[in-house]
């Protein structure tokens, strides 16, 4: 792919070496002998290798792919946004529409959310819907288990 082109992330092993690399939960998708544990990123001109997200995580609105991170680093490059996270929920029109968690430091509007977002998102991308918490929504490793926050939602949990 071109410089600077989102797609997943294949590996290939030098013939005759064991692996350097684990994924635990998942088995590597193969493609003759390349692997892809579903990452997704791109390259610069120099080659240097830019995670972006997971496969798992991209949420498809419309016929387009959103990449939770993305949005996760727009919303949290506000000084009030402490962490948050972004996941697809059903839309009967879109297929998906983005829908964004978020642990705030004091009062921010969704107004100044969606304004925000607006400088630095495609239209596509900018969540249609906000949720507050109280509490981080990232682990103690940092992660965001997008899929139980998903369910929790789809369930009626939150």
């Amino acid at each position: 792919m071109p410089p600077g082109t989102t797609g997943e992330i294949y590996l290939r092993r030098a013939q005759g070496t064991p692996p350097t690399y684990r994924y635990v939960g998942a088995e590597a998708k193969r493609l003759d002998d390349w692997e892809s544990l579903g990452d997704m990123g791109w390259m610069d001109a120099e080659g240097y290798l830019y995670l972006t997200d997971r496969q798992a995580d991209m949420i498809l609105v419309g016929g387009a792919n959103v990449y939770p991170a993305e949005v996760e680093a727009a919303l949290e490059s506000h000084p009030r946004v402490r962490s948050s996270a972004v996941i697809g929920l059903p839309d009967e029109d879109l297929g998906n529409r983005v829908h964004a968690i978020v642990q705030v430091d004091g009062d921010v509007g969704d107004a100044e959310l969606f304004a925000h977002l607006r400088e630095r998102l495609g239209p596509y991308k900018i969540p249609k819907t906000f949720e507050r918490s109280s509490e981080p929504v990232r682990d103690d490793a940092g992660k965001v288990r997008r899929s139980a926050l998903r369910a929790a939602r789809l369930a009626g949990g939150r």
